[in-house]
């Protein structure tokens, strides 16, 4: 089975493509989904980020206000850091799991959708890498219509990212971004044979 890393910067249409690959057939993960699993209510790694951040991190519910931590950790490499050393070995666990089911399942591809694949160094488990990217105006423009964020605060979150070059100088296939949904779909066409072997 090959494996299929996707990836790409905040904004520029990673999960468009993934939902583009799963309806040509394609098994995709939502590592962020995975991501939100392993820090549900009840799991250890939610109780490691309780005692590094404090319960503030934490909704009237138990649950863990994504948000908060989110603002927590974008100015602060250690924090973040940390935070990605408590959840990190446990989604590469999940996944991986994942990857064994979908090739015992007989799938002959199977793809990973993370935003951290390069900074982790998490694309180097996959045969290929997939980078989703748009010009650095549009990224912007993007973040801020889809996270109501005035422009200082979405450059913020754009600079504590990888810069989309250095992805992209790792990937096996880029698919540009600047337009429409529907040249996103013609882009990820005419890569398909090659995404997919």
């Amino acid at each position: 089975m090959k494996t299929i890393g996707l990836t790409g910067g905040i904004a520029c249409g990673k999960s468009t493509v993934a939902a583009l690959l799963r309806a040509r057939g394609l098994p995709v993960l939502d590592a962020d989904q995975v991501a939100r699993a392993v820090v549900a209510p009840g799991e250890p790694a939610l109780d490691e980020i309780v005692a590094r951040f404090g319960p503030a991190i934490l909704t009237a519910d138990g649950s863990l206000d994504r948000g908060a931590l989110g603002q927590r950790v974008v100015a602060d490499p250690a924090a973040k850091a940390d935070l990605e050393a408590i959840t990190h070995p446990r989604i590469r666990e999940r996944v991986a799991a994942w990857m064994v089911a979908q090739a015992e399942a007989g799938a002959p591809a199977a793809a990973v959708e993370a935003a951290l694949l390069v900074e982790t160094g998490g694309y180097r488990f996959y045969e290929a890498l997939v980078v989703v990217s748009c010009a650095p105006a549009v990224q912007r423009a993007r973040l801020m219509a889809r996270n109501q964020l005035d422009a200082a605060t979405a450059q913020r979150w754009l600079d504590a990212q990888l810069p989309l070059a250095e992805k992209e100088r790792l990937a096996t296939v880029v698919l540009r971004n600047d337009g429409d949904e529907a040249a996103l779909q013609a882009a990820v066409e005419a890569a398909w044979a090659q995404i997919v072997g």
